[in-house]
């Protein structure tokens, strides 16, 4: 997902940001007018997405920082944890020893922005929907491995699942389970337009396409996170530089997603008293998939010659001026299990040693092949980094590569509708574990219907890992899983990327507003004195 990661419970620890500029944290005023919170990420009502705020068919950055401000799930996490407690629950746990039953037991009083009764009803319900719906490059592949719910009356909750998963409170803790109002959502239709019950600490109040979203504190929210402020405005900018300068005229509070890499230099070594910026250790990585049904790639050497030929330093470098580190794994560094499959395989990038695994295949001649990258959108870098690829592609003699952009609303679709041959994704985790780098592309039903499927990693290697309470014990299994994707080569890891945001030097909780999936939290936003 340009979601599917850090200042909270991110790589697997708390990490501690970096402050640049002055401002102090903390909370903050939970009264007064409204934080002005500006984005780049596009949220689009068209044909093919009707319903953009409805969880059961959106699984992207965009939509989810709205999710997580809006609807309540039964778990979340708390500042500073990387384990989920509850929110709309007030207790789950597994009550058998193989951990195949999940109970929850409703907090007293839950209800919804309309004021509808929140039940374990709606829970079952917003489940079962969820998977009737399945929408294609939704979210819900996350609960694939719910067998069934039951609702045995308005306080309880009863999740049987397929096969034992650790990971299963994690997932109850992401929009994949952000519970609807059953009086409001049909059980197998999206709900369309630019509409949306929840009840997560805000209400949305309106949303305008391309412009902006209001947000109001929900009077009605009963769970355990602290809001610290009475309002947000969401504002939508085309264009990151534009953002840059309404947040330096004091026109916006916070700019988060996204800032371009020149951006982040500049504010760096600012000495504007009025802006600071803030920097944490982050779990987002770029993946470069590749089709391994089309006819140019469907010869694994093919595939191996890509990621020999491949250099991250110089992404990393030319396209990104070091906002990012080169990847070698499936899995980031900073996230138990991680290790660097890619590069003990294929060590630095070797012209030479592509050309000759490819010569004594038999193949002389140049591979044609297409990278189709998502239109930018703000500050991103995806035309300057798929031309890089296609330049040190071409450049080997090896391969003849035409980079072609689609539109930001259409590209996941036909990503997974398998109309790529070549295509790049930001991966933003939906909860911190090595499982969710592996599971959303190389699992049964995986979210993006990628060509490729490894019954080891499938039917063994997760099943196993989902066993083991301890994550630190999944680790000669993880990394067997990503061993066998940098031999098989579905996919190329690029890079990790940073966390930034950016901010009115009078507004605190800045450090703590992003959590692991660069999701912009709202409740964590005040208003303090100047620095």
């Amino acid at each position: 997902m340009n979601r599917k990661l850090l200042v909270l419970p991110a790589l697997l620890g708390v990490m501690t940001p970096l402050l640049t500029g002055c401002g102090g944290s903390g909370g903050g005023s939970g009264g007064g007018k409204a934080i002005v919170v500006g984005t780049t990420d596009s949220i689009e009502l068209t044909k093919d997405s009707p319903a953009p705020l409805d969880p059961a068919t959106s699984y992207d950055s965009a939509t989810w920082n709205v999710f997580y401000n809006t609807f309540q799930m039964l778990l979340t996490y708390q500042r500073g944890s990387t384990t989920p407690s509850p929110d709309a629950a007030k207790d789950c746990h597994y009550t058998d020893v193989s951990v195949l039953t999940y109970q929850c037991t409703m907090r007293e009083d839950q209800k919804f922005s309309n004021g509808d009764a929140l039940t374990a009803q709606d829970v079952k319900f917003s489940i079962d929907r969820m998977q009737k719906i399945n929408w294609a490059a939704g979210p819900a592949s996350l609960i694939s491995g719910v067998k069934s719910v039951d609702a045995p009356d308005d306080k309880t909750v009863v999740f049987h699942l397929k096969a034992p998963d650790a990971t299963f409170p994690a997932k109850l803790a992401t929009p994949a389970a952000a519970i609807v109002d059953s009086k409001v959502y049909a059980p197998d239709k999206p709900y369309t337009g630019f509409r949306l019950v929840g009840s997560g600490p805000y209400t949305m109040d309106s949303f305008v396409q391309a412009k902006q979203g209001e947000f109001s504190k929900n009077s009605h929210y009963g769970g355990t996170l602290k809001v610290n402020n009475s309002a947000i405005e969401l504002k939508l900018f085309a264009d990151s530089h534009k953002m840059e300068a309404a947040l330096r005229a004091g026109t916006i509070d916070v700019m988060a997603r996204t800032l371009s890499p020149d951006q982040i230099g500049t504010l760096l070594g600012s000495t504007d008293p009025n802006v600071k910026l803030t920097e944490s250790p982050g779990g987002e990585a770029r993946f470069l998939f590749l089709n391994t049904d089309s006819p140019a790639l469907k010869d694994v050497v093919v595939r191996r010659a890509i990621a020999q030929v491949i250099d991250r330093q110089a992404i990393t470098r030319d396209v990104y001026k070091r906002t990012a580190d080169p990847l070698y794994s499936v899995i980031p560094q900073g996230i138990t299990t991680h290790t660097n499959s890619f590069y003990n395989i294929y060590k630095d990038p070797s012209v030479p040693t592509a050309k000759a695994e490819l010569r004594s295949a038999g193949i002389t001649d140049k591979v044609s092949v297409t990278i189709n990258f998502r239109r930018d959108n703000g500050g991103t870098m995806n035309q300057a980094e798929a031309q890089e690829i296609a330049r040190q592609l071409n450049a080997s003699g090896l391969f003849d590569v035409t980079a072609k952009s689609e539109q930001w609303n259409t590209f996941l679709k036909k990503a997974s509708d398998r109309d790529y041959e070549i295509f790049a994704l930001s991966w933003l985790p939906d909860f911190p574990d090595p499982d969710n780098y592996i599971a959303p592309f190389f699992d049964k039903d995986n979210f993006l219907n990628l060509a490729y499927n490894n019954k080891t990693i499938q039917d063994q290697l997760l099943p196993a890992t989902r066993k083991q309470a301890e994550r630190g014990a999944t680790t000669t299994d993880f990394t067997k899983a990503q061993n066998l994707i940098a031999t098989d080569v579905p996919m190329l890891p690029l890079w990790q990327g940073k966390q930034y945001i950016a901010a009115r030097s009078n507004i605190t909780g800045v450090e703590w507003a992003l959590n692991s999936s660069t999701t912009t939290q709202f409740w964590e936003l005040g208003r303090g004195q100047s620095g």
